[in-house]
Protein backbone atom coordinates (compact mmCIF):
# COMPACT_ATOMS: atom_id res chain seq x y z
CA UNK A 1 0.00 0.00 0.00
CA UNK A 2 1.30 3.78 -0.95
CA UNK A 3 -0.14 6.51 1.43
CA UNK A 4 -0.21 9.87 -0.39
CA UNK A 5 -0.73 12.92 1.55
CA UNK A 6 -0.98 16.70 -0.34
CA UNK A 7 -0.92 19.93 1.84
CA UNK A 8 -0.61 23.48 0.45
CA UNK A 9 -4.01 24.31 -0.85
CA UNK A 10 -5.51 27.30 0.39
CA UNK A 11 -7.70 30.58 -0.34
CA UNK A 12 -5.46 33.02 -2.85
CA UNK A 13 -6.31 36.07 -5.00
CA UNK A 14 -5.88 35.89 -8.66
CA UNK A 15 -2.55 35.99 -9.66
CA UNK A 16 -1.33 34.57 -6.68
CA UNK A 17 0.89 31.51 -5.94
CA UNK A 18 0.47 28.09 -3.96
CA UNK A 19 2.84 25.47 -3.44
CA UNK A 20 1.14 22.19 -3.21
CA UNK A 21 2.91 19.25 -1.46
CA UNK A 22 2.50 15.68 -1.71
CA UNK A 23 4.67 13.18 0.46
CA UNK A 24 4.67 9.10 -0.32
CA UNK A 25 5.10 6.36 2.06
CA UNK A 26 4.66 2.74 2.09
CA UNK A 27 5.68 0.80 -0.18
CA UNK A 28 7.99 2.01 -2.81
CA UNK A 29 8.48 1.40 -6.83
CA UNK A 30 11.56 1.46 -8.41
CA UNK A 31 9.89 3.21 -11.65
CA UNK A 32 6.93 5.34 -11.02
CA UNK A 33 5.02 8.28 -12.11
CA UNK A 34 3.43 10.91 -10.29
CA UNK A 35 0.55 12.91 -11.26
CA UNK A 36 -1.20 15.95 -10.18
CA UNK A 37 -5.41 15.98 -11.19
CA UNK A 38 -7.83 18.55 -9.75
CA UNK A 39 -11.39 18.10 -9.98
CA UNK A 40 -13.55 21.55 -10.07
CA UNK A 41 -17.18 21.29 -8.44
CA UNK A 42 -19.80 20.01 -11.56
CA UNK A 43 -16.58 18.83 -13.69
CA UNK A 44 -14.68 15.53 -14.18
CA UNK A 45 -11.35 15.02 -12.64
CA UNK A 46 -8.37 16.16 -14.97
CA UNK A 47 -4.73 15.60 -15.18
CA UNK A 48 -3.01 18.61 -14.96
CA UNK A 49 0.86 17.52 -14.99
CA UNK A 50 3.06 14.16 -14.28
CA UNK A 51 6.41 13.42 -13.83
CA UNK A 52 7.99 10.31 -14.62
CA UNK A 53 10.91 8.69 -12.59
CA UNK A 54 12.95 7.13 -15.42
CA UNK A 55 13.69 9.69 -17.23
CA UNK A 56 11.74 12.46 -15.27
CA UNK A 57 10.16 13.36 -18.28
CA UNK A 58 7.85 16.11 -17.30
CA UNK A 59 4.13 16.75 -18.73
CA UNK A 60 1.34 19.60 -18.41
CA UNK A 61 -2.22 20.22 -19.10
CA UNK A 62 -2.44 22.88 -21.97
CA UNK A 63 -4.69 25.20 -19.43
CA UNK A 64 -1.29 24.88 -17.05
CA UNK A 65 1.52 25.17 -19.04
CA UNK A 66 3.50 27.88 -18.14
CA UNK A 67 2.33 28.88 -15.05
CA UNK A 68 2.58 25.50 -13.09
CA UNK A 69 5.83 23.42 -12.47
CA UNK A 70 5.79 20.21 -10.92
CA UNK A 71 9.01 18.94 -9.31
CA UNK A 72 10.24 16.23 -6.94
CA UNK A 73 12.46 15.41 -3.91
CA UNK A 74 13.29 11.54 -3.56
CA UNK A 75 15.54 12.32 -0.46
CA UNK A 76 11.95 13.08 1.22
CA UNK A 77 9.71 11.16 -0.96
CA UNK A 78 7.62 14.28 -2.11
CA UNK A 79 6.59 16.07 -4.98
CA UNK A 80 5.40 19.40 -5.28
CA UNK A 81 3.20 21.71 -7.59
CA UNK A 82 4.26 25.41 -8.02
CA UNK A 83 1.52 27.32 -9.16
CA UNK A 84 1.65 30.80 -10.28
CA UNK A 85 -0.57 33.33 -12.07
CA UNK A 86 -3.52 31.75 -10.38
CA UNK A 87 -6.78 32.09 -12.07
CA UNK A 88 -10.38 31.50 -10.63
CA UNK A 89 -10.89 28.18 -12.77
CA UNK A 90 -8.01 26.50 -11.32
CA UNK A 91 -9.79 26.53 -8.21
CA UNK A 92 -10.71 23.13 -7.26
CA UNK A 93 -9.45 19.32 -5.33
CA UNK A 94 -5.85 19.28 -5.99
CA UNK A 95 -4.64 15.84 -6.18
CA UNK A 96 -1.71 13.41 -6.22
CA UNK A 97 -1.20 10.20 -7.64
CA UNK A 98 0.91 7.47 -8.14
CA UNK A 99 1.15 4.92 -10.87
CA UNK A 100 3.40 2.10 -9.87
CA UNK A 101 4.47 0.75 -13.46
CA UNK A 102 6.11 4.15 -14.36
CA UNK A 103 4.37 3.80 -17.73
CA UNK A 104 2.36 6.72 -18.22
CA UNK A 105 3.26 10.18 -18.33
CA UNK A 106 3.87 9.60 -22.00
CA UNK A 107 3.92 13.10 -24.07
CA UNK A 108 0.82 13.42 -26.16
CA UNK A 109 -0.75 10.86 -24.68
CA UNK A 110 -3.06 12.74 -22.03
CA UNK A 111 -3.32 12.46 -18.40
CA UNK A 112 -5.74 9.55 -17.26
CA UNK A 113 -7.13 8.21 -14.31
CA UNK A 114 -6.80 4.27 -14.73
CA UNK A 115 -3.36 4.73 -15.35
CA UNK A 116 -3.01 5.71 -11.70
CA UNK A 117 -2.81 2.95 -8.68
CA UNK A 118 -3.21 5.60 -5.24
CA UNK A 119 -4.31 8.67 -4.51
CA UNK A 120 -4.23 11.30 -2.40
CA UNK A 121 -7.55 12.14 0.11
CA UNK A 122 -7.20 15.62 -1.87
CA UNK A 123 -6.08 19.56 -1.13
CA UNK A 124 -8.50 22.47 -1.64
CA UNK A 125 -7.43 25.69 -4.05
CA UNK A 126 -9.93 28.56 -4.08
CA UNK A 127 -8.83 31.32 -5.94
CA UNK A 128 -10.68 34.69 -5.61
CA UNK A 129 -11.16 37.18 -8.03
Amino acid sequence: QVQLVESGGGLVQTGGSLRLSCVASGRTFSRYAMGWFRQAPGKEREGISCLRSSDRRKNYADSVKGRFTMARDTAKNAVYLEMNSLRPEDAAVYYCAIDGSGSSCQIGAGFHRYEYDYWGQGTQVTVSS
